[in-house]
């Protein structure tokens, strides 16, 4: 079996991983980047509905807090555009019951971006070589040799598709799904293997809707869109239109956890079902409707990730260390972050940080 050498091996498609391939294509330094998926993004996922991109994934942004990310949108040429918040919104009881209640504006205030946040992707994509990114290449094995890496793809306990050898591995993605999923030779230590498991993958646990209509018929009722349920199947749902134009939708989290999830035609009945409740008869019968449920993805949660995660994890490299190996695999993805771990900020952060110690 051949090997092939490069100087930088990416370990993922995400956008952690991609900005590292751009940044590295502006220094001329090699790379190749390995996707286990078939498509690019990790967690950016934007189906298209008339021309619009409805965010599965990370939807919004906020400029005013994550300088690097709005730079770059700029930098790149998109636009981004406020998130409808005008009018009252609604709040369901435990009981079922729906109270009409004041409206919630961000602060800072938030946005999205035009053609959804795969437009990040799409557009870093054109900077660098596509024949560097090879799809549907998981990363199984990681052994450290005496000029870097030697890196197999493939599945574990079975011969490898194909191997690479490289000076310097960018791990970007979670240490979560890395430290559950890639064979490391030699071992590594008993402290940062726990660390990488204990750092939770943001959004690993979650499911997600869009539900796109002819008509912003909430908007009509002089609703914002915005609702919270403790009740559920959704705790969580925001205005997920197109901007200042259709197609109209609506968005949002589901509340129930990972576990329970396991039956998604009978969960999509009852999310409409809730969505009439809360917003009127129109709203259970959609023109289109995407669901995602991360939990479900190998390639992005783990057996850890089942558990709900309440609140925003302090993220930072795992046991302190942005790198091991004397430096041969670099820790990027945005959990890995010092500041804004979790959000697209962070992955731009993380990102940096590992290529500049190429």
């Amino acid at each position: 079996m051949s090997i092939q050498t490069c100087d930088t091996l990416i370990v993922g498609g995400g956008l952690s991983g991609i900005y590292a391939a751009c940044l590295l294509t502006q220094k001329k330094v090699s790379f190749i980047v390995l996707e286990a998926r078939e498509r690019i993004g990790g967690r950016i996922l934007c189906p298209e509905h008339h021309g619009f991109y409805a965010d599965l994934g990370p939807s919004w942004y906020w400029p005013s807090i994550h300088p690097k990310l709005a730079q770059l949108i700029q930098t790149l040429g998109l636009e981004g555009f406020r998130e409808f918040e005008e009018g009252l919104g609604r709040f369901q009881r435990f009981d079922g019951a729906v109270q009409t209640v004041r409206g919630y504006a961000t602060d800072p205030p938030s946005f999205r971006l035009c053609g959804g946040m795969a437009a990040l992707i799409k557009t870093l994509c054109r900077r660098i070589d596509g024949n560097a990114i090879l799809l549907n290449h998981p990363v199984c094995h990681i052994e450290k040799i005496s000029s870097g890496a030697l890196v197999s793809v493939g599945q574990l306990e079975k011969d490898p598709w194909v191997q690479f050898r490289a000076r310097h591995v960018i791990l970007a993605l979670p240490p979560r799904l890395a430290a559950a999923t890639i064979l490391f030779t030699p071992e590594l230590s008993y402290g940062l293997t726990q660390a990488m498991l204990k750092i939770g993958t943001w959004m690993a646990g979650q499911a997600k809707f869009s539900a796109f209509y002819e008509e912003p018929f909430w908007r009509q009722m002089g609703l914002s869109g915005q609702a919270f349920s403790e009740r559920g199947p959704l705790s969580e749902i925001h205005d997920g239109s197109n901007n200042g134009a259709g197609p109209y939708g609506l968005t949002g989290f589901v509340g129930i956890p990972a576990v329970q999830r396991n039956q998604e035609p009978r969960l999509t009945e009852a999310i409409l079902a809730q969505l009439a409740l809360i917003f009127g008869r129109p709203a259970a019968q959609p023109t289109a409707f995407f669901y995602q449920d991360w939990a479900r993805e190998p390639f992005t949660a783990t057996e850890f990730d089942q558990p709900p995660m309440y609140e925003h994890p302090l993220y930072h490299p795992p046991a302190g260390k942005a790198a091991i190996w004397d430096g041969t695999i670099l820790f990027a993805g945005t959990e890995t972050a010092m500041q804004h771990g979790g959000y697209l900020e962070g992955a731009l952060v993380a990102a940096e940080r590992a290529a500049m110690a190429i």
